[in-house]
């Protein structure tokens, strides 16, 4: 079987130490705040994770940009020339253009080098929901798969993986167009606090509102445990939008409730944290549905 490299964007949310033990190759997607332009780097070096959230925090605004298919082509290109093949885990189509630039590229790429093996999958996913699918993909081919088989597998199964968050600031979901001006004023004087999921086209969806942090922490914790499955077997990935004490409380909750297998705590990067903001949980599970 001819090898293969799993390559993936930055939007997964991934730490430095994970994306190598894991060996991929990662793009970093760009964003721009206090008239900067940043690459979205696993290590942080550009800018850290806490003074990017103290920025928003002081009401700066960050921006965000897609990859480019010569992006795509500069990353893969080398691994190419290495004579191995590519599977791309590209960020919900529904959220950005890059899997539509990564396919563009992709076939570029075909057209060189007629002999490769490349396939682009739309993971329909975003933060650590398309990090535990890339976690998962991993897995597959550490056991045997091949990369067209991994790949048939990512696009029948990757509507089992759950994303469920919170936040704790709905100006910034507002700016983005996610919910009402209205709605924005009213959750913020009344402490109401949405709780939102990506659907099957990739989308956030705004599925219901609760009053409280704690209870929207909460009603995290009741859709896993409405349609996760085998939870005991499972590990569960949690990103947070510089809120760590409460990622724990929702962990903690989790281990006690389920005795899930593990649970990964990674920060919350600032692509998707540019549009969700500080204070953002969420949480990612296999399930039954979304």
């Amino acid at each position: 079987m001819k090898d293969y490299i799993i390559v993936t964007d930055s939007t997964t949310d991934l730490t430095s130490s994970q994306i190598d033990e894991m060996e991929l190759s990662v793009l970093p997607l760009k964003f721009r705040i206090n008239d900067e332009e940043y690459s979205d780097l696993a290590d942080k070096s550009e800018i850290k994770f806490e003074d990017f959230f103290a920025m928003l925090r002081s009401g700066k605004q960050s921006t965000t940009s897609q990859i480019s298919p010569s992006e795509f082509i500069s990353a893969v290109e080398p691994f190419v020339k290495d004579g191995k093949d590519i599977l791309y885990i590209a960020f919900s189509s529904a959220l950005s253009g890059t899997y539509n630039s990564a396919s563009t590229g992709a076939e570029l790429l075909k057209e060189k080098y007629p002999d490769i093996n490349i396939r682009v999958i739309d993971s329909l996913c975003a933060s650590g929901g398309e990090g535990l699918l890339v976690y998962l993909a991993v897995q597959k081919k550490r056991e045997g798969y091949s990369l067209d088989k991994l790949a048939d597998w990512l696009e029948n199964e990757r509507l089992h993986l759950c994303h469920w968050f919170t936040v704790d600031d709905l100006n910034h979901l507002k700016r983005g167009g996610r919910v009402s001006a209205v709605t924005a004023l009213l959750g913020t004087t009344l402490s109401i606090k949405p709780v939102l999921h990506v659907d099957n086209e990739g989308r956030l969806i705004n599925v219901k509102k609760v009053r409280g942090r704690k209870q929207s922490l909460d009603a995290l914790v009741d859709m896993m445990e409405a349609t996760a499955i085998n939870p005991t077997e499972q590990t569960i990935f949690i990103t947070h939008g510089d809120c760590f004490e409460d990622a724990k409380y929702v962990a903690d909750t989790i281990k006690a409730k389920f005795n899930v297998k593990d649970v990964v705590i990674n920060p919350l990067g600032p692509v998707i944290g540019s549009h969700s903001g500080p204070g953002t949980m969420a949480l990612f599970f296999w399930g039954t549905s979304r």
